[in-house]
């Protein structure tokens, strides 16, 4: 194992350089890059009892370099993920305290809704509403034609989960509508992150677990998805990252407040975030979007990846054998994959991501999550034909269109619901 922690080190290390500090007992640097920036900074953070062992050496942190809070307050945190009322709230913050940095304080919806709000708060007046940006690059060109900058963001993560301090990605939710959308641009990537991964001991099993699932999501969809001249360093990221969350996801049930568990689970999770920065994901996270109201992210992912992955798999077969002798290594496949190919491999492969699933006790259907209906398939189905979310078609190893969606993702969602991966139609070539 510790050899596979090394390997995530040096890419981490080659991914963010000097703008990134990660491993145990490291908060004490966002003080030192919030200082780069200024001398106040607007503070987002949850601010209950349960939360102190991390906001607290932030915010001394902080008082040590010099750096007061704008306002002279902790602002509240966004709730789970990251509603658009709170991306507005915190907008609201930054305009009336106008500080030099943001330092966000939390897991992914935290970073995400500050994240957006630094885009709404710097780019209000050429257009104050949140939905033109959703898609890809939109901030990025409106930054060009204002001549606008955005405000410099410390992301202090506290879940090993999304990797959300780490990358271009902001999801914003329509409670109303149950639906997330995605803002993707380089220009929202934290300017510095921290990220001590002893504060995620506190973390429920839940909450862990869902973590982790989402890191393997994003190194396996990536990975699926990834064109020849990434492919090797995306091969890399996903072979070290899913083993590492793989191989400790049992651990971590029996053993919560292990650091060297919490530790691995940090390094996959942050290679998950690396992952979406040298490719996209797919499928399930596109599906994971129109099940917001009823399953977190990292376990809406690891209920449809596999149902996916026999989609994919006569595209994908190198990909399948990577990821597939994980899953056999740590005793979830049993399969001589050896002599599988084509859809009988990817069948092999998901079944090994189920037996993962059932071991931690996580649902494997969608007929599982409580709340489930088929009004979510069918809103599933609209999203995959929203021309906001159509990067996520394009990033599919199969790529669909949305004239194909109908013939195609529905029975992939139908599997989904009964587990019957016999549903799926694979593309004829």
């Amino acid at each position: 194992m510790e050899h596979l922690k090394a390997r995530a080190k040096e890419l981490l290390k080659g991914f963010k350089g000097d703008r990134y500090a990660f491993g145990l007992g490291v908060l004490d640097k966002v003080g030192e890059f919030a200082s780069e920036f200024g001398r106040s900074a607007l503070v987002v953070a949850n601010r209950a009892d349960w939360f102190k062992h991390v906001v607290d050496p932030v915010v001394e942190s902080l008082a040590k370099r010099g750096v007061k809070l704008a306002g002279d307050r902790i602002v509240p945190d966004a709730a789970p993920n990251a509603p658009r009322e709170d991306v507005y709230r915190i907008t609201t913050y930054v305009l009336q305290f106008k500080p030099d940095c943001l330092v966000a304080v939390g897991g992914g919806s935290t970073i995400d809704a500050v994240k957006a709000a630094n885009v709404l708060a710097n780019l209000g007046a050429y257009e104050p509403e949140i939905d033109p940006y959703f898609g890809t690059g939109q901030v990025s060109a409106a930054l060009a034609k204002t001549g606008k900058r955005l405000l410099p963001m410390v992301a202090v993560q506290s879940a090993a989960s999304s990797g959300a301090h780490l990358t271009k990605y902001s999801n914003v939710t329509d409670p109303v509508a149950g639906q997330k959308k995605l803002i993707v641009d380089e220009a929202i990537v934290p300017s510095r992150a921290v990220f001590d991964y002893a504060v995620t001991k506190t973390m429920p099993r839940g909450m862990t677990l869902d973590g982790a699932f989402d890191g393997i999501a994003h190194c396996i969809e990536v990975f699926f998805g990834i064109g020849p001249q990434q492919y090797e360093l995306a091969r890399e990221i996903a072979e070290v990252g899913i083993e590492l969350a793989v191989a400790n996801m049992e651990k971590v049930i029996e053993d919560p407040k292990n650091d060297e568990v919490r530790e691995a689970l940090g390094l996959a999770t942050d290679l998950g975030g690396y992952a979406i920065m040298v490719g996209g994901t797919n499928g399930a996270h596109l599906t994971s979007f129109s099940l917001v109201d009823i399953a977190s992210h990292g376990r809406a992912c690891a209920v449809m990846n596999p149902y996916y992955t026999v989609f994919f798999a006569p595209a994908v077969e190198d990909q399948l054998r990577v990821v597939g002798e994980i899953y056999k290594r740590h005793s979830y496949i049993s399969a001589d994959l050896g002599r599988l190919s084509g859809r009988d491999l990817g069948v092999a492969v998901a079944e090994g991501m189920v037996n993962l699933s059932k071991k931690v006790g996580f649902p494997t259907t969608l007929a599982e999550i409580p709340g489930f209906t088929d009004e979510h398939i069918e809103r599933a189905m609209a999203a995959a034909k929203d021309p906001q979310l159509d990067m996520k078609l394009k990033n599919m190893p199969v790529p669909l269109s949305a004239s194909l969606v109908e013939e195609y993702m529905r029975p992939i969602l139908l599997a989904a619901k009964t587990g019957d991966f016999g549903l799926i139609k694979n593309m004829k070539k």
